[in-house]
């Protein structure tokens, strides 16, 4: 199907009821304790290079390398240490700015909602 008209619908999404997919986490990212995984894209534009989504991880030690991305904690508390960089403690209503490429080690003490945007 085509059209031309491309910019999706406005809509309004409840975070914390979201209904998430598991998303699964490559086992060499897991550091210590049993992690899970789960999210949901809300939007994606056409050619692929911006997301916008919900996002939630349970408690547990993990790496990652990031991508440009914006995000807002919903609920949960979690520590992310930046390699060779900054240490954030983020909790419910705190915004971070993540930069691609990082490597960072994410500790959630608390299963970690977030709403996110990333640029790709």
């Amino acid at each position: 199907m085509t059209t031309l008209d491309q910019t999706p619908a406005s809509f309004a999404v409840h975070i914390p009821d979201a209904e998430l997919e598991p998303e699964p986490l490559d086992p060499a990212q897991i550091v210590s304790g049993e992690p899970a995984v789960t999210g949901k894209v809300l939007w994606e534009s056409p050619d692929g290079k911006q997301l916008r989504g919900i996002w939630q991880i349970t408690p547990g030690v993990v790496t990652d390398t990031e991508a440009n991305e914006l995000f807002v904690v919903v609920s949960g508390r979690a520590t992310v240490a930046v390699e060779g960089g900054a240490t954030l403690e983020v909790g419910p209503g705190d915004a971070c700015v993540l930069r691609e490429g990082d490597r960072t080690t994410w500790t959630v003490h608390e299963t970690l909602r977030k709403a996110y945007h990333i640029s790709l």
